[in-house]
């Protein structure tokens, strides 16, 4: 990874990389040597766990078009229910959609920035961390700060808006192995094309706690509806 540079960066690295400036952000975007379009990536390529990338997810609110962007942890699932008892009800927003309201590319979407305020929330569950990383403007950009310095920078407030976690079922052990059969790994995502599991992840599902497992099993639902976004090989 490298520090900011000058004018040679895509559009949306700077201007993220503009406005913390602006706003006296003591750490200035990195720019990856790697795209990390999802928080696994992300995280892999910054060598933390995948709770601490706050991704962004948006969502287009069904009254009005507006974008309703949350930023929650890479190892959680938003529950648009939640979401919609909070801003209306909404529905799943697509690639147009995402970069004509806020100016930045799925994979890419920072909290800070866009080119029109969407309606923000922040998940709690990120404050579970001392520090997150959160995308910088482009899927190879990303920045460092703590939860405390996201909602003071966005203003925006902080709500429990994931779906909860399976305790009771990671309790009775019974948590049965995502494994369909297909042992393909996809070139584009570095994951099996029927479970979603990276080859770590597969060789270590034995020996991984029930907890470990539950939660690797919410982030595979995620990783299906992310692998949509790669391009086609």
């Amino acid at each position: 990874m490298s520090d900011v540079a000058a004018g040679d960066r895509p559009e949306g690295f700077r201007r993220v990389s503009a406005w913390l400036a602006a706003h006296r952000h003591p750490h200035a975007p990195l720019f990856l040597e790697v795209a990390a379009r999802t928080a696994q990536e992300a995280a892999e390529a910054l060598g933390v766990g995948v709770g601490q990338i706050a991704k962004s997810v948006v969502f287009r609110r069904k009254a009005d078009a507006a974008a309703v962007l949350v930023v929650t942890s890479g190892d959680r699932r938003v529950d648009e229910r939640r979401v919609a008892a909070l801003v209306g009800a909404v529905g799943r927003a697509d690639a147009e959609f995402v970069k004509a309201s806020t100016g930045f590319s799925i994979g890419g979407v920072s909290p800070v920035a866009h080119t029109a305020p969407p309606v923000l929330l922040i998940d709690r569950e990120l404050f579970r961390f001392n520090e997150v990383w959160a995308a910088a403007g482009h899927p190879n950009g990303v920045f460092r700060l703590s939860p405390g310095e996201l909602a003071q920078l966005t203003g925006a407030p902080v709500e429990d808006v994931v779906q909860a976690m399976n305790t009771k079922l990671a309790a009775t052990g019974a948590i049965a192995s995502p494994c369909t059969s297909v042992c393909r790994m996809d070139a584009r995502t570095g994951w099996c094309e029927g479970c979603r599991r990276t080859i770590d992840e597969i060789a270590g599902w034995s020996t991984m706690s029930d907890v470990e497992k539950q939660v690797l099993r919410d982030a595979l639902a995620l990783r299906t509806s992310e692998a949509a976004t790669f391009p086609k090989p």
